[in-house]
């Protein structure tokens, strides 16, 4: 309500010492002017608030009680943080920037700025139900269409059973990312690796590493097999539907089985487990045991060999940042293996029982293949350079300020320049923001290099 002569809204007090008009009528028209009683204009005290609320010629109704505003020019703090017994809100990561308040390394990438013991029970109960119903769909598809007869589904050198086979494993992918999305409210690149992505540039160098070593350890195990008494009886039918088939998906299947064990399982393990050191080795051991039953190995020795494969995929994931060096581990194995399957048919059977001296010799080939291709993964690292580190924006310290070219600047952070970097402001700089007030925008401009963003793993190590 603003009523004539009232400049805006109610400070509570006179602005420079005058009282504020109210579009009543002058003393002179008043009904009780000139009367002794009536009280007199100079010994009104001014009055600072709104209008008149009275009907049109009664006296004004001050009222009563009413709090007093901010100064002109005074600063709002911020909002409360919470009350006692109450937990304070969560801080709010701003758009595009990282959810971790220190350098995360793999494992340890759930653990964000809003982590919850349960969200990982939530993701791997909502992966459960939709693989079930997903993979069964696939099977369904394929029963209706006709492309997979084999109802068993254990001729893998069948072009169409392996098709049908790693298409119920590649509908994993989307499932992973459903549950980094859901349950965590997080980006689902950061399924992938520490830069939140998947890095692309990381698969040639590994590859050709695979190859040396574990592809040398896959021909010498089949060159042994193919001396004793095992017939060869490929090449197999369809032998060109099969190797397209193997080129096509069996990348996508291996990624998959990736992206769930060291992945999801491996990071809910470590995010629970929580200590920097042993969350990892946990994880590895647990998720390898998984990974290893989950194939249903026929002897121990078969066991024993896929639960070093799972170790083995688990250490370069540690030692890179990310999936890229376990996905080419894993699909270089399996590209080799079904594609020697296809030429050379039962004499390269790799599903068969591992007994006795011969079976021994086969899992001591393929650990000492494995150990060397680990090896190599950690020597490279001086010159492949994987990020190790996930970038930071620590907001513990106050919320963000977002400058005009999209930065964000932590305020009540110490800050050696204008964009809130690591340091102190000098006395008297524009930027340095008092206490309890609502952030500044900060200038325009790069921002210049953050620690915090490692390359190499020397940034702070956050659990």
């Amino acid at each position: 309500m603003t009523g004539a002569g009232w400049p805006g809204p109610w400070t509570g007090r006179p602005v420079n010492g005058a009282g504020v008009a109210w579009g009543g009528l002058p003393y002179a028209a008043r009904p009780d002017a000139g009367r002794p009683d009536a009280v007199q204009p100079d010994a009104v005290q001014p009055y600072a608030g709104p209008p008149a609320t009275a009907r049109y010629g009664a006296p004004p109704q001050v009222p009563i009680g009413m709090p007093a505003g901010p100064p002109p020019g005074a600063v709002p703090g911020p909002p409360a943080t919470g009350t006692r017994g109450r937990r304070a809100p969560r801080p709010v990561t701003p758009p595009g920037a990282p959810p971790f308040d220190t350098p995360q390394s793999y494992p340890f990438l759930m653990r964000a700025r809003d982590w919850a013991w349960w969200r990982p029970v939530l993701g791997l109960l909502l992966f459960g139900v939709v693989y079930t119903v997903a993979s069964v769909v696939v099977v369904l598809v394929a029963l209706v269409t006709g492309i997979g007869p084999d109802l068993a589904f254990v001729d893998l050198t069948d072009p169409w059973v392996l098709l049908v086979t790693n298409s119920s494993l590649i509908v994993a992918i989307p499932i992973v990312w459903l549950c980094w999305a859901v349950p965590h409210g997080l980006r689902i690149g950061w399924s992938s690796s520490v830069l939140g992505r998947l890095r692309w540039r990381l698969f040639l160098p590994y590859t050709w590493r695979a190859l040396a070593t574990l592809g040398a350890g896959i021909a010498i195990s089949v060159g042994l097999s193919l001396l004793t008494d095992e017939p060869i009886t490929g090449p197999v039918p369809a032998l060109g539907w099969l190797l397209l088939v193997v080129v096509l998906t069996t990348p996508l299947q291996s990624a998959a089985e990736e992206y769930v064990f060291r992945g999801y399982l491996s990071q809910a393990i470590a995010a629970w487990t929580r200590a920097p050191r042993a969350g990892p080795v946990v994880a590895a051991v647990s998720t390898a045991a998984l990974f290893s039953s989950a194939h249903l190995p026929p002897d121990f020795l078969t066991f024993f060999d896929r639960f070093v494969f799972g170790l083995a995929a688990s250490a370069v994931v540690s030692l890179t940042g990310g999936l890229e060096a376990a996905i080419v581990l894993h699909a270089v194995n399996n590209v080799l293996v079904f594609v020697i399957a296809g030429l050379l048919g039962d004499g390269a059977d790799t599903d068969a029982t591992l007994t006795g001296l011969e079976g021994l010799l086969v899992v001591g080939l393929d650990v000492l293949a494995m150990g060397a291709y680990v090896a190599l993964v950690a020597r490279s690292r001086s010159r492949v350079r994987p990020e190790l580190r996930s970038p930071a924006v620590d907001l513990r310290r106050g919320l963000p300020a977002a400058s005009p070219g999209g930065t964000q600047v932590p305020v009540g952070a110490p800050a050696a320049d204008p964009m809130g970097h690591a340091g102190a402001l000098p006395a008297g700089s524009p930027y340095a923001a008092p206490a309890g007030a609502w952030p500044r925008p900060a200038p325009p401009g790069p921002p210049p290099p953050d620690p915090r963003w490692s390359r190499t793993g020397d940034g702070d190590r956050g659990a």
